[in-house]
């Protein structure tokens, strides 16, 4: 058991629904680890480090997405690829997080770290997908 890698954060689940927070997790650890640009499409890093961003990819994606896209072995290819199929969760979230930023009301929480933890979540998820936000003062 203690050969085995630790996993630094939760692995991509195949509905995709923790993509947000995955992708910034994979683009801060690569970058700590010094493979960013592996992922980018005009690379030239050495293979070294193709392998280890693969390896890194694949140990924090669901074992069926690891199914899929087993032939996949340039980390840049398999980024494309996760990035096509799971990108449109920005276009989803923002209706949702439009909305709840138009409801969110200071009087509906019982305590001000409630309102404010749930205030900033909404900001960081309207910042993840760029837009900027009308501040309104009821």
């Amino acid at each position: 058991m203690s050969n085995l890698a630790k996993i630094e954060f939760s692995a991509l689940d195949v509905t995709g629904k923790n993509y947000m927070s995955w992708i910034l997790d994979v683009e801060m650890h690569l970058e700590s680890m010094g493979l960013s640009k592996t992922i980018n499409e005009e690379n030239e890093t050495s293979s070294q480090d193709k392998a280890k961003a693969i390896i890194f990819l694949r140990r924090h994606i669901d074992e069926g997405l690891k199914c899929e896209y087993l032939t996949v072995k340039n980390p840049s290819a398999l980024w494309k690829n996760l990035k096509e199929r799971y990108d449109h969760q920005k276009e989803v979230i923002l209706p949702v997080t439009r909305n709840e930023w138009n409801a969110l009301r200071f009087q509906d929480f019982k305590k001000v770290s409630d309102y404010n933890s749930a205030m900033f979540r909404i900001v960081s998820q309207l910042r993840f997908v760029n837009k900027q936000l009308q501040m309104r003062i009821c």
